[in-house]
């Protein structure tokens, strides 16, 4: 199976190359993000603290995330693999996604970290606040939001660069450049 980790600060471009990925490699799309803003919408308990949490540019607990993830995964099984976007966020997510995809008789193949500029993150999430209205689109809490990726996310990475698997895609050109750049990686590792 081919199980990527898709990984970027936020504005990095994620969700539109995962899709294209997706497409290009017959894998099953699981974000987080998805899944919890439906989560909200839906009005779930989850949701309801979930959607306090993102609204102040927090993180979900792992508990809550890892128990979605895993029922996503056995729900999408058997597939060609996953691409997983906006999971793991923390070295213990990462672990426990370890954990889920074990128990499915398989494991992740790679991390692809997404890099650009902190300018055109913040650029492009203001134009996605406009264009889509999303609410957790402010210059406030896309600051946060960066921040925490930072601090806290991004070593995330380490897990994956001891193990061999932690590969970067510039991102700040066109979606279909960075594609390329993901389907190169992946022909030459997979």
């Amino acid at each position: 199976m081919l199980n990527i980790v898709l990984f970027g600060p936020p504005g990095a471009g994620k969700g539109t190359v995962a899709k294209k990925v997706v497409q290009q490699e017959n894998l099953v799309h699981l974000s987080t993000g998805d899944m919890l803003r439906e989560e909200i919408e839906r009005g779930s308990a989850p949701g309801k603290e979930a959607g306090q949490l993102i609204a102040r540019g927090q993180l979900v607990p792992d508990e809550t995330v890892v128990a979605m993830v895993r029922e996503f995964v056995k729900r999408k099984m058997p597939c060609r693999g996953f691409i997983f976007d906006g999971f793991p966020r923390t070295t213990e997510q990462a672990k426990e996604l370890d954990a889920i995809m074990a128990a499915q008789g398989t494991a992740i193949t790679m991390m692809i970290a997404l890099e650009v500029s902190e300018d055109e993150i913040i650029r492009r999430m203001l134009s996605r606040a406009a264009i889509e209205g999303r609410p957790d689109d402010t210059i406030d809490i896309i600051s946060k939001r960066i921040a925490t990726y930072h601090e806290k996310i991004k070593i995330t990475s380490d897990y994956y660069k001891v193990q061999n698997k932690y590969y970067t895609v510039d991102s700040s050109a066109t979606p279909e450049n960075t594609l390329q750049q993901i389907l190169l990686v992946v022909s030459h590792k997979s």
